[in-house]
């Protein structure tokens, strides 16, 4: 039903919102803020305020970055750049939240965490993960091959029932808690940059890509609601995403800080997955178990569904002649699948280098969409500014590969030359000093125009 005043109801927007936290909430945002809130121990609530910057903050500007600039997806932001740029980083930002990484840890997770546990005795720990992957992409693929029913799948009936069994876990043990995290001593980066450290946390979440990527479906949504004129999509675009990034913001405080009360009892797990799993455990022996894995599973799931047709969409759109959105379904389903059977250690660690490299691009897009129109800025300062933060975030891509594959002169360069290296952020500050430079020059230029 379409609006008569160019406006959304508040019900339409909650409609809206509730889909979006579909399309983003799933395996990473159950798993890293727990595992911080177990880490950071009683330094939990500045770490929770790095999260928030990157894993809530930098979402929420680019959703509203593309209903501000008015931009007609990504692929348009990023053009502003070049159209080679375009090409490469839309094609990079997908494949990194679709097929290559986010996918297949929608796979790994609810097994690892949940699924793994129930397995028959003797059952090879590798044979189930195939035997769950394989009914995983079943039902993904299934659901991603009729994306124009994606709004109700996601945002009816999928997202409810996620928030229905998250917060009956999450709420018990806040009633009941583990123990005082006052008490539990952070552990590595949490104990002296906290902060910093949960800022790099909410990386791994992958939300600030998943906001550029996810920004046209919220529009597209708004618009089919009867809100046509410009400036009423980009406010109405605005006003979804801070509804969906204040349930993300609870979500993500209550999660960590459930983590870091349960490590007076549970002691450190090795990754967030591990340490959901044996919070429910604890709470919920028997059923909860089975309810714990239903949870994740339709978390997961609902994710899963959401990048598949995005990602699929998308190279329809970038590339007409080449292959029916049928076709990229299904090829960026069975990559996803043979990804997610080397398992979710592995795939957390070949993911980060690559989210340290497009993170600031993504930003650096991100700050140029939201005050271009107040600078108005050229195709070089674009140009300029991507340039510059590229180079940069490289040395944190550099960085953060394995440690077999670190070259150490590349690494002890980048470390002479950039400040906050070694904490993971060498590319804030050049970037920062060259969009003040650009921001001063574009004003002088408007100024003299």
């Amino acid at each position: 039903m379409k609006t008569q005043s160019n406006r959304l109801t508040f019900s339409q927007q909650f409609f809206i919102a509730t889909m979006l936290f579909g399309l983003f909430f799933g395996a990473g945002n159950l798993i890293f803020p727990i595992f911080l809130g177990s880490q950071a121990g009683r330094n939990v609530w500045p770490a929770i305020v790095g999260l928030l910057i990157t894993g809530v903050g930098i979402p929420l500007l680019g959703v509203a970055a593309q209903g501000i600039s008015r931009s007609n997806g990504l692929q348009e932001m990023a053009g502003r750049v070049s159209p080679r740029y375009s090409i490469f980083f839309t094609c990079a930002l997908y494949l990194t939240i679709g097929p290559f990484f986010a996918i297949p840890r929608c796979f790994t997770v609810p097994f690892e965490t949940g699924i793994s546990a129930l397995l028959p005795s003797g059952m090879a720990k590798s044979t189930g993960l195939f035997i769950f992957s394989l009914i995983f992409f079943t039902i993904m693929l299934f659901f991603s091959l009729r994306p124009g029913r994606i709004m109700d799948w996601i945002g009816k009936f999928l997202t409810p029932a996620f928030l229905l069994f998250f917060f009956f876990i999450m709420i018990t043990a806040l009633l009941h808690p583990l123990g005082n995290y006052h008490a539990v001593k952070p552990v590595g980066e949490y104990a002296s940059a906290p902060l910093i450290s949960g800022v790099l946390a909410g990386y791994n979440t992958m939300d600030a890509l998943a906001g550029l990527a996810f920004g046209i479906i919220v529009i597209s949504s708004i618009r089919t609601f009867g809100v046509t004129k410009p400036e009423k999509v980009a406010s109405a675009t605005l006003k979804t995403g801070v509804l969906t990034c204040l349930l993300m913001a609870v979500i993500y405080a209550i999660t960590a800080l459930v983590g870091a009360q349960s490590r007076t009892a549970l002691g450190l797990a090795a990754n967030g997955g591990e340490a959901l799993s044996q919070i429910a455990r604890h709470y919920f022996p028997g059923l909860g178990a089975v309810i714990f894995a239903l949870m994740i599973f339709v978390a997961c799931l609902k994710t899963a569904i959401g990048l598949i047709t995005a990602c699929s969409e998308t190279f329809v759109e970038m590339f007409p002649k080449t292959l029916s959105y049928n076709k990229w379904a299904i090829i960026f389903s069975l990559l996803a699948f043979g990804i997610a059977n080397v398992g979710l250690t592995t795939i957390i660690s070949f993911s980060l280098p690559v989210l340290m490299l497009l993170y600031p691009l993504a930003i650096s897009l991100i700050l140029l969409a939201l005050t271009s129109n107040l600078f108005d800025f050229k195709q070089v300062d674009y140009q300029i500014m991507t340039a510059v933060t590229f180079l940069c975030a490289l040395g944190d891509f550099f960085k953060s590969l394995p440690a077999g594959m670190q070259v150490k002169a590349v690494t002890g360069l980048y470390g002479r030359v950039l400040p906050l290296y070694q904490d993971g952020l060498g590319w804030l500050v050049p970037v920062a000093v060259t969009f003040v430079i650009l921001a001063i020059k574009a004003a002088i230029s408007k100024k003299r125009a």
